[in-house]
């Protein structure tokens, strides 16, 4: 025998709103219990993609639904957080395979295929959005997503977009580091949540001047005037006995690793002649001894 109507027109409009998804409990709650939606689901009219969460069609699942399927499955401390938390606060231009889920250390999560469940001390109540998918905080998400990363550069291109896409500030990033007590990155991601504020571009110089004393190139020049073809120019970094010229660009100014690889690859035809050098900011956080070596190897070609 079929649940009530009334019932399943209930379970049915709670759906709606959770994406065709509702946990066990949730049906239960609304009086449907597990006789039921095994009848429902030998009808061929709900399926179960996970031992905890039923969708109530047979349809494929959208990608919020699988995000719901996974906190439902990680248990009711559970959040979208990381990558996947960034995705569902709008995200875009950036594709992840796993689904990323945080809960308390020592929740023992549960979970399914295709999810990757993270135990944390990082996470505080306050940094979870109940609304919609439960999911952590833009600021907070991203500087976990950058503590997950495979890689540096991969960390910091996260950093990046999350603030060019207005998901959140550096500062808030910032503050959110603060919190971070111990990580291999957390001086890294400090330096490149500061470089996307404004005005961080001068502090980009600062730290190129002290790359060259360390390379063991003479201090150039900052913010040298020059008369361009428009006016006056001003140019970041200069050496005038050599004529050689380095622009330190802001993170603000292009896509963050697309930047760094145009960049790269501009300054390697630049060394065939124009001894004008363009090096992104985010390039001195993370590719600094290949940015350093085309500037040294500028610098004796320019001196020659």
């Amino acid at each position: 025998m079929r649940a009530k109507p009334t019932t399943v027109a209930a379970a049915a409009a709670a759906a709606q709103d959770n994406d065709g998804v509702l946990s066990r409990t949730q049906l239960h709650d609304l009086g449907v219990n597990r006789w039921d939606i095994r009848r429902e689901v030998r009808s061929r009219r709900w399926q179960v993609p996970g031992r905890h969460a039923v969708a109530l069609h047979t349809g494929p699942l959208d990608q919020r639904a699988w995000w719901r399927v996974a906190v439902i499955e990680a248990g009711r401390h559970a959040a979208l957080d990381g990558v996947t938390a960034l995705l569902a606060a709008g995200l875009r231009n950036y594709s992840e395979p796993l689904i990323h889920v945080s809960v308390p250390r020592g929740a023992h999560p549960g979970g399914c295929p295709g999810v990757r469940v993270h135990e944390t001390r990082r996470r505080a109540d306050a940094d979870v959005v109940e609304s919609g998918i439960r999911r952590v905080r833009p600021a907070v998400a991203a500087v976990h997503a950058a503590l997950w990363a495979k890689t540096d550069r991969q960390a910091a291109l996260l950093i990046v977009m999350a603030v060019q896409q207005r998901l959140t500030t550096g500062t808030a990033i910032v503050n959110a580091l603060a919190k971070v007590k111990r990580h291999s990155r957390r001086q890294l991601l400090t330096l490149i949540a500061r470089d996307v504020t404004d005005g961080a571009q001068s502090l980009g110089e600062l730290d190129f001047a002290a790359m060259c004393r360390a390379q063991g190139l003479p201090e150039p020049s900052r913010q040298v005037l020059r008369k361009g073809p428009r006016g006056r120019v001003y140019l970041d970094v200069y050496w005038d006995h050599v004529n050689l010229v380095v622009e330190i660009e802001g993170i603000h100014h292009g896509n963050g690793e697309t930047q760094v690889e145009d960049a790269l690859r501009q300054n390697a035809l630049s060394l065939d002649g124009v001894v004008w050098l363009r090096i992104p900011l985010l390039g001195l956080r993370i590719a600094p001894d290949q940015f350093m070596r085309q500037v040294d190897a500028a610098f004796a070609g320019a001196a020659a």
